[in-house]
């Protein structure tokens, strides 16, 4: 079994799954020739064409707004966008096409199409190039939003992506594009969307957090281990949210601490807090306490390591909660 980076595993399931499926196509910037702007595509326009490998004019509302029309037509397109930051004028056709056509059809039509997105910061790039935006698209009903934060659950994820009906926003980390590597298997499988994952069990506090913040999340309690026992959550699909382990964890632990890389106002973590007040208030012995970016635009490379949440962010809150 190889050991793979993100990108590589992204790179081999796209290819077996064009190999699979002749409906589906990718379409954005630089995806066909260049390989897209991580290299994620690299090779696909040499192996299926650009018939099936298309690079799309520098225009993020077309490239969603044909691949709408696409999948309503039949096809499966997986569009990217370069940058998360970039996906703002997306919204318009997502929120107001994608997203509702399966309820104004009232179920004649689906839109199964993939939009891939590059999310979060951590690699020095300059305005617009390091948004966390997973708020936005969560916020909508009728999408799902999925984000992996391990090369095997890339793949899994990503093929369950493609064979759902309706219109999934996969949110690939960059951070962790090439910090990762694991042991994928060559064969196709699928992650079930709609989960969320309990990748370590512990009685003492539940640590949530998705996409590229778990691993810093993981490092940063391996430097407690053996001071506390840490239940850690990784919500693979952010919407629509698999609550019951997050329940389960906070009854069992009383404390909870939640991590994201976006901004503190209404981010995600301030829905997590609220339905764990909502369902599971009497189990807490201490307010959930989120560790997150500022509310501010992302800053300049000198100073993202300033904004975004490290360790010693996520191993302060810890202790803040359990000494409450």
């Amino acid at each position: 079994m190889a050991k793979l980076n993100l990108i590589q595993t992204l790179n081999q399931t796209l290819q077996q799954q064009l190999a699979k499926d002749k409906n589906i196509i990718l379409l954005g910037e630089d995806v066909g020739k260049d390989g897209g702007v991580f290299r994620v595509t690299d090779g696909l326009w040499k192996e299926f064409g650009n018939n099936r490998v298309i690079d799309t004019p520098l225009s993020e509302i077309g490239i969603i707004a044909t691949s709408v029309g696409l999948a309503i037509a039949g096809m499966k397109p997986i569009a990217e966008v370069q940058f998360d930051g970039f996906s703002m004028p997306m919204l318009d056709q997502l929120y107001h096409h994608a997203a509702r056509m399966r309820k104004r059809s009232q179920g004649k039509y689906h839109v199964p199409l993939v939009l891939r997105v590059p999310h979060g910061g951590g690699i020095r790039g300059l305005e617009h190039h390091s948004e966390s935006l997973e708020t936005f698209f969560a916020h909508i009903p009728g999408l799902k939003v999925v984000t992996p934060s391990t090369p095997y659950n890339a793949k899994g994820l990503l093929i369950a992506a493609i064979n759902d009906p309706d219109p999934v926003i996969f949110l690939e980390p960059k951070r962790v594009y090439r910090a990762i590597k694991q042991e994928v298997p060559e064969k196709e499988y699928t992650i079930p969307l709609g989960k969320t994952e309990v990748i370590q069990s512990g009685n003492d506090v539940t640590v949530i957090s998705w996409g590229a913040m778990q691993k810093v999340v993981r490092s940063a309690i391996k430097q407690l281990q053996n001071k506390y026992s840490i239940d850690i959550l990784d919500i693979l699909t952010l919407s629509p949210l698999d609550k019951q382990p997050i329940f389960e964890s906070v009854k069992k632990t009383g404390r909870c601490v939640v991590v994201q890389e976006a901004p503190k106002t209404c981010g995600y973590g301030a829905e997590l807090a609220a339905i764990i007040g909502e369902d599971v208030l009497l189990s807490l012995k201490a307010p959930v306490t989120r560790v997150t970016g500022y509310d501010i635009p992302v800053p300049l490379p000198k100073l993202e390591n300033y904004y975004i949440p490290n360790e010693e962010k996520i191993i302060n809150a810890i202790e803040s909660v359990m000494s409450f």
